[in-house]
């Protein structure tokens, strides 16, 4: 097929998926004429990863100096091989590949390297991964093919973080990144471009043609936001989707049935209920004790996630190789020990069954986000399981706006997770120095014994010392419980049988645009 003929399909199918609903479209073949539609229900809120968009690669519009293959390990990408660590494990050089260029036609440099991790630093820019990289002291270009990141201590994870997408210095220089025209219309040197983004509804990509990977076997990507899981299952069952996340009960409905096949990816995606300091019922470290006994975490995987999952205990999931046996092994429901831990602390059942101490009922509200259909069976099965202990939890399914300002007082259902390393969310979940801070350790829980180990795992590039610190970090959120850890979910996709190119790989808590089962979509074909 020429390039001009590839052109007029990419534009054909975009036109007509650009029209009402978004609907999978063929003009032919299976192959480079065909335009993939996935629906997923995150929406990001910049498509700028100096603003947290694909941070750890997938993104499908930029591409970082390293990338994640099928089984997450780090291969090159916009850098030619593998970044080299100095002994001392504080210099970091990467060599850049030649000849790529941006979705405009300017060609990246090593400027573009130095500008990217500028930004991030800048305290001007309200980018959150300013704190991922506080180990950074400097990032300088020698030439216009190499990158030296010179670090203020040794951090055994970094290479790790040159997964983040390369912007171009060219588009952004001199502009106020926080509302630069670039989030919405982006400029990226990954497999898709970006033609339309209508918040609410879609994003529409199109093959680059000058992918230096390649150009990409179909031509194009729509992503439908969905944010009902009830809806998204009615419109993947009406044909309008080739590929959707929805939640294992509702993916369940799809096995068996023709054209269409369940994908369960293995995650690191964990589920928890986060217990606020500033209630004065979950401050309490009985109650919050009491209520890690009394959960049911395999009922919760057979009844709510029907077997895709596992039962969850800590932050570290059971594959990483920095998993505490003795967390993992934790025995299940125990409402004896909850009752018993409520006794000691003086909490006594009063005439309706719920404990009171000092005049206090233990009640307390649990939220969870309305469209979350899973978070909602989650909060319904912990307040079942609190009663049964005398402990009154009251649900409430709100939208994120209602969400988040209560989150210092009122106790949440939680997602976060990630296979990568344990520094990479641990860090900012369970750090003082991230206390309130939004979706950062909202609970404002505080440990000297959990900063310590937070920090020792980061600063030290010797495994068997990080091993020793976040095994220190799982015993200590055991004690504590600022969190009721309840399962480690496996993401479940319903995929039409005509697509082919599918290969899952371990997946963590952030999957929307990026990172999902369509990491490598540009791989993907579907038969007419």
């Amino acid at each position: 097929m020429s390039k001009r003929v590839t052109a007029l399909a990419v534009a054909g199918a975009l036109a007509v998926a650009g029209c009402s609903s978004p609907t999978a479209t063929s003009t032919g073949g299976g192959g480079a004429g065909t335009t993939l539609v996935v629906a997923t229900a995150g929406e990001p809120t910049a498509l700028n990863p100096v603003l947290n968009y694909g941070v750890d690669g997938g993104s499908l519009i930029f591409d970082g100096l390293v990338a994640r293959d099928a089984h997450n390990q780090l291969v090159p990408a916009l850098a030619r091989e593998l970044p080299t660590v100095s002994p001392d494990g504080r210099t970091v050089t990467a060599r850049l590949r030649e000849g790529v260029l941006f979705h405009d036609g300017t060609p990246f440099t090593a400027q573009d390297v130095v500008f990217t991790y500028q930004a991030v630093l800048d305290p001007k820019v309200d980018s959150t991964l300013r704190s991922d990289l506080d180990m950074l002291a400097s990032v300088t270009a020698p030439d216009p093919s190499t990158v030296v990141f010179t670090l203020k201590y040794a951090y055994a994870p970094f290479p790790q973080r040159l997964a983040l997408g390369i912007v171009p210095a060219k588009a952004l220089a001199g502009q106020d990144v926080n509302k630069a025209e670039f989030n919405r219309k982006p400029v990226g040197t990954g497999p898709y471009r970006v033609t339309s983004w209508t918040p609410g509804d879609r994003l529409v990509l199109a093959a680059n043609e000058k992918y230096w990977g390649g150009r990409p076997a179909n031509s194009g990507v729509v992503v439908a936001f969905v944010a009902d899981d009830n809806v998204r299952a009615q419109r993947m069952r009406a044909g309008e989707f080739d590929a959707a996340e929805l939640a294992p009960k509702l993916a369940t409905g799809f096995d068996g049935q023709a054209g269409y096949r369940v994908e369960r990816v293995p995650t690191a995606d964990y589920r928890g209920v986060m217990l606020p300091a500033g209630n004065p019922v979950t401050a309490d470290v009985a109650v919050r004790r009491a209520l890690n006994a009394s959960v049911d975490r395999a009922a919760m995987v057979t009844g709510l996630l029907g077997g895709a999952g596992e039962p969850a205990y800590g932050p570290i999931p059971p594959t990483s190789e920095f998993a505490e046996p003795s967390i993992v092994g934790r025995p299940g429901a125990d409402p004896a020990a909850a009752t018993a831990a409520l006794d000691a602390a003086g909490w006594r059942p009063g005439p309706d069954g719920i404990r009171v101490k000092d005049g206090r009922p233990a009640a307390f509200a649990l939220m969870y986000p309305a469209t979350d259909s899973l978070r909602k069976e989650l909060a319904l099965a912990v307040t079942a399981d609190a009663k049964k202990v005398g402990i009154k939890i009251t649900p409430e399914g709100l939208t994120w706006d209602a969400i988040t300002p209560r989150m210092k007082s009122d106790a949440l259902v939680m997602g976060y997770g990630t296979p990568y390393d344990p520094d990479f969310v641990s860090y900012k979940l369970f750090g003082s120095a991230f206390a309130g801070q939004g979706f950062f350790n909202p609970g404002s829980y505080r440990s000297p014994v959990v900063d310590k180990a937070l920090q020792d795992g980061r600063a030290n590039a010797d495994p068997a010392v990080r091993k020793a610190a976040y095994a220190t970090l799982q015993k200590q959120l055991v004690t504590d419980v600022p969190w009721v850890f309840l399962t480690y979910l496996q993401h479940t996709y319903v995929v039409k049988d005509a697509v082919a190119g599918v290969t899952p790989r371990v997946e963590p808590h952030e999957h929307d645009v990026a990172n999902s089962l369509w990491w490598n979509i540009h791989t993907w074909t579907r038969k007419s």
